[in-house]
């Protein structure tokens, strides 16, 4: 199968370089000129994933056609706030071609509250979308250790095929036809992954962060049933098991960030250091406005939101959740 992967982050590098190894035929797009260079050069994109020796097959592109004007597979890896102009750029350069989509990005749309997957058929008609999400650090992945991921799709035939596509002895997927809840977890547990950098950050233990996770899993499940996610979908790997590895892993984006924030640091100090983006800074705004709209308490992203966007401390923060009315724990 010709692929081409949109987008050459450490994720999107890493699933090119999967595929490839899989068999297949791999283009894939970058927005750095640099990156092209580094990969068509040395087989290595040497500033989002670097020492990682890629498959000699993969091809790098700077222009969005030539990367994709033979896809049977298009995957979209762009960070979630540039995927409607990146993929509108696919969608023209389609043609009307209607190849098999996946989506690895993970986010809600600013200003239209939408998820990933709703765009991508906005700006490629007519293609079976799959959401692809799940508890995977891409250099863990590049390293061939056993990883377990989700693919959902309202299409079964299109989830299956891509489950085809990407799987081999060390990377195993599933199949769904939850898309709601898989892109939702996979939204939702950058924010708490986020605020338990930050109680990290403030020094504090494990009791805060098992109360956070377990928290903050009943925060996913409850705006997934007002949108009709599966609640099996939050206690799986999309759900439960993204959020594990987020909130403690140290090779987590969201997590590393919190920890600065929790130390006392400025946000645009810290973002103004890294590359790579933090979905979860934009996600935190965006999912309280969704939850707004259909009417649903979301306390720790919330305070999460106010933390980044508001001036609030921490410790103010926290206070604000311990001092909440008190309730039963299986209240919505």
């Amino acid at each position: 199968m010709q692929v081409a992967v949109i987008g050459a982050g450490s994720w999107g590098t890493t699933i090119a370089d999967l595929v490839a190894r899989n068999g297949h035929r791999v283009a894939i797009w970058a927005y750095e000129t640099e990156v092209v260079d580094s990969i068509n050069g040395q087989h290595e994109n040497a500033v989002f994933l670097p020492g990682a020796s890629l498959a000699p097959g993969i091809v790098a592109h700077r222009d969005i056609a030539d990367a994709v004007s033979e896809a049977e597979l298009v995957v979209s890896a762009s960070p979630s706030h540039a995927v409607r102009s990146v993929t509108g750029e696919v969608g023209g350069a389609l043609r009307g071609r209607t190849p098999l989509v996946v989506s690895l990005s993970k986010g809600i749309e600013e200003g239209t509250d939408a998820f990933m997957s709703a765009i991508l058929c906005e700006t490629m008609p007519g293609c079976a979308v799959t959401v692809v999400s799940g508890p995977s650090f891409a250099r863990e992945v590049f390293e061939q250790q056993p990883t377990a991921l989700v693919a959902a799709s309202r299409d079964h035939a299109a989830a299956e095929e891509v489950q085809r596509v990407l799987s081999n002895g060390y990377f195993r997927v599933y199949t769904s036809a939850d898309v709601c809840g898989v892109e939702l977890g996979g939204s939702l547990k950058n924010v708490i992954a986020l605020a338990a950098g930050i109680l990290e950050g403030l020094g504090l233990g494990s009791n805060p962060r098992a109360a956070l996770i377990t928290r903050g899993l009943a925060e996913m499940a409850r705006l997934g049933d007002a949108l009709g996610a599966d609640a099996r979908t939050f206690a799986g790997l999309a759900g439960m098991g993204d959020l594990l590895l987020t909130a403690t892993g140290t090779q987590s984006r969201n997590h590393s960030l919190g920890v600065e924030l929790g130390k006392g640091r400025a946000l645009d100090a810290v973002l103004a250091e890294r590359r790579s983006v933090a979905e979860g800074v934009r996600t935190a705004r965006t999912a309280v406005d969704l939850a707004e709209r259909v009417k649903v308490e979301l306390p720790i992203a919330s305070e999460v939101s106010r933390i980044l966007f508001d001036g609030k401390s921490p410790k103010q923060a926290i206070d604000h959740l311990m001092g909440r009315e008190l309730r039963a724990e299986h209240d919505r």
